[in-house]
Parts: structure tokens; C-alpha cells; sequence
């Protein structure tokens, strides 16, 4: 029997106003789904899908949702037939200057005047995170943020913070406030017993030093919980 070749599934064959290259120039990065934006960094696919195919396989393995694709080990998508190195690293690396660009921009304004301030700055470090970690900004007298600084990673249920290596940082860097915070990857935003116990800790050994604890915040990709908006500080 005689073979039957598959059409080709070059994206180089589609209509001009249907490739994304050409549809970006055109209408704008606006205009693109999420499949096609991550196709023009694809480039191309494999004999039997095309770049927006295999856009659309990496969106379902990660739940159509660019969070959960942000989180993703670049293993995972290189069980996807079609994407190796160069274009899973890639994609990583989008991912991670989307990151920088937003925190970039807060830095335009770089002071804190309320808990949801520092929570928008704390999303772009915490909210793709699959584990927990424990962090601290630094602020000075005028609250402006002087340093970030991720005090200590933990697993998917919890992490430590040592007040002695906050304490540390918050004296280097001549802070006279402190905002702590770590994030819940369960997407959890109650805070438990011990978020609770090491905030009291951190908060009498501060007073020694003349150093202020104006929040807590706990991070999740439900929102964030403020212990100073909750009046539990």
C-alpha cells in the first residue's frame, strides 16, 4: 500500500495573518493567545505538530494557567515530544524576565504605605514558588525599601527563620523596619500556630534593637494575609 505523506504542520504554511511572528508585528502582543506567544519563542515543532501545538501541550501539562507554568521543572517539559534544552530553557527564561520586569517596575516607587504594597512586591519572589520560603524587606526611616532577602528555604510544608540572621541583615543594612513574610504553596492564607509563635519571637527581639516589625504577610496564589491588617501583630 502507498504511503500517504501528512500535511505538513509548518506553522511557514499558514496564512501570513495566522502566524504568530507575523500577527504580533501587525495587531500587537495584545492580540496573541497565550499558545501563540509561547510559539514564537518555540519556533518550530516536530513533523507531527506545530509550534502552537506543542504551545498548547506545555499549557495543558501546566493546567492552562501561566502560574502553574511558572512553576514547572524544565524536566517536565522535556517529556514533551518536541521540546529539548534549548527550547524548555527558553521558556524558563521568559518566564523569569516577566518576573524582572515587574520587579523593575515597583522599584519606580519603591516605598511601602500599606500591607498591599508589600504584597504586590512580595508576589514576584513568592507566588510561583513550589516550596516555602521565609523572607524579610528591609526598610528605612522614610519606609522605602533598602534590601530583599530570602532568610530560609524550606520544603512544600514549612521552613525555619532564624532572628538571628534577620537581625543580621537588618543591622548590615542599618534598616529601622521590617516587614517578614514567607508563602503558603498549598494557596492556604491562615496563618498557623507556629507563623504565629515566631512573629511574637521576632517582634520582642526587634524591640531590643529599636527596630519596628510593621507586618507579616503570608503569600499565596489566593492573595495574601496581613498579621497587621488582622490585628494579630
Amino acid at each position: 500500500m502507498k504511503n500517504v505523506n501528512k500535511p505538513s504542520t509548518s506553522i511557514k504554511n499558514w496564512s501570513k495573518d495566522d502566524q504568530p511572528s507575523e500577527k504580533i508585528m501587525i495587531h500587537g502582543a495584545e492580540s496573541l493567545s497565550n499558545a501563540e506567544l509561547l510559539a514564537i519563542l518555540i519556533r518550530n515543532g516536530n513533523k507531527e505538530k506545530s509550534a502552537v501545538e506543542l504551545a498548547m501541550e506545555i499549557l495543558q501539562k501546566s493546567k492552562n494557567n501561566l502560574n502553574e507554568l511558572g512553576k514547572i521543572d524544565p524536566y517536565e517539559l522535556k517529556k514533551i515530544k518536541g521540546i529539548g534544552n534549548i527550547k524548555s530553557v527558553t521558556i524558563l527564561a521568559a518566564l523569569e524576565l516577566g518576573r524582572r520586569r515587574t520587579n523593575t517596575s515597583f522599584l519606580i516607587k519603591p516605598v511601602i504605605t500599606s500591607s498591599s504594597d508589600a504584597a504586590e512586591y512580595l508576589k514576584q519572589f513568592m507566588c510561583d514558588l513550589p516550596y516555602e520560603i521565609f523572607a524579610v524587606i528591609l526598610l528605612n526611616r522614610a519606609n522605602k525599601i533598602i534590601h530583599f532577602e530570602v532568610i530560609s528555604k524550606g520544603g512544600i510544608t514549612g521552613t525555619i527563620a532564624d532572628p538571628r540572621i534577620i537581625f543580621k541583615y537588618a543591622l548590615e543594612k542599618m534598616a529601622t523596619s521590617i516587614i517578614l513574610s514567607h508563602n503558603h504553596p498549598s494557596g492556604n492564607l491562615k496563618p498557623s500556630k507556629a507563623d504565629e509563635e515566631i512573629t511574637k519571637k521576632i517582634k520582642q527581639a526587634a524591640s531590643f534593637l529599636d527596630i519596628t516589625i510593621l507586618d507579616h504577610i503570608i503569600i499565596s496564589e489566593e492573595g495574601y494575609f496581613s498579621f497587621m491588617d488582622e490585628g494579630i501583630l
